[in-house]
């Protein structure tokens, strides 16, 4: 298959629409350049260890690379057709230099889950959903005579649901699991979804003077991107399909929740 190129605007409406099962989003740089900015999503494999680590990628899913200014990514874009890939292949014109969608700084905080496994890492990931819930939940009450108040009602009752997928989850994987709302309400909710810690973000918020609607709504997509990008992350390293599942779910449904802020911003 021939490779194709795709623009930063294109890019972005390809996330949008499609579910995060279908494609794969590499960024062949450096260590130091994906944690100085990246794409959120985006799974980390440099260039010089593309050639080792081909067999990891799937012909089942889409791949589009991408690297500073396009480059690399030309290079790895070529490089995995001619080893028989068969899936489609993109690179992204301009790299990070003409993306102008949202990046996000750091690794994903996947040291919250780090060592876990089974009933651990399911138990952090309601958690981390408890976390957030409280925080929509909290600037809704606190500014419940604003118009846009309803908009983080909303996001609080999404997340919860959010916890009841991972619960269900849980259930599949066939461990005996108390009932959710016995686990759920013995949730601290202390870190939300980013690795930020509840109380920070609510001091923030407190902090706000004027503008409260528009701080508040940008420091929840940076909440909402970097959920997507740690369980984008987690579904990249999980050692199982079941679990790689589950968190390729949950990251699709982050993007609904920043769909549903960038849709609440525009009005």
């Amino acid at each position: 298959m021939a490779l194709k190129s795709i623009s930063p605007e294109k890019l972005r409406q390809y996330i949008q629409s499609h579910h995060e099962k279908s494609y794969l989003l590499v960024d062949v740089r450096q260590p130091e350049e994906y944690q100085q900015s990246h794409i959120p999503g985006a799974r980390l494999l440099p260039l010089p260890e593309l050639g080792r680590s081909l067999e990891q990628l799937t012909s089942n899913q889409e791949l589009v690379f991408y690297c500073r200014s396009g480059g690399r990514s030309m290079a790895a874009a070529a490089m995995t057709e001619e080893e028989g890939f068969k899936g489609t292949i993109y690179n992204l014109t301009g790299g990070m230099l003409a993306w102008d969608g949202a990046s996000l700084t750091d690794f994903p905080r996947v040291a919250l889950f780090a060592g876990q496994h089974g009933v651990e890492k399911y138990k952090t990931a309601m958690n981390l959903e408890k976390g957030a819930q409280i925080f929509y939940q909290t600037i809704a009450r606190d500014h419940a005579d604003q118009p846009w108040s309803h908009t983080f009602a909303q996001l609080a009752q999404a997340e919860e649901a959010h916890a009841k997928s991972v619960y269900r989850h849980w259930q599949q994987a066939g461990d005996l699991v108390e009932p959710f709302e016995s686990i759920y309400n013995g949730l601290s909710g202390e870190v939300l979804e980013g690795g930020l810690p509840l109380k920070a973000a609510l001091q923030k918020i407190t902090a706000v003077g004027k503008d409260v609607c528009l701080r508040a709504m940008e420091m929840a997509l940076q909440i909402e991107y970097a959920a997507f990008d740690l369980y984008r992350s987690l579904a990249h390293q999980s050692d199982t399909k079941a679990s790689q599942e589950a968190f390729l779910q949950l990251s699709q449904a982050e993007k609904a929740h920043m769909q549903i802020l960038i849709t609440a911003l525009d009005k």
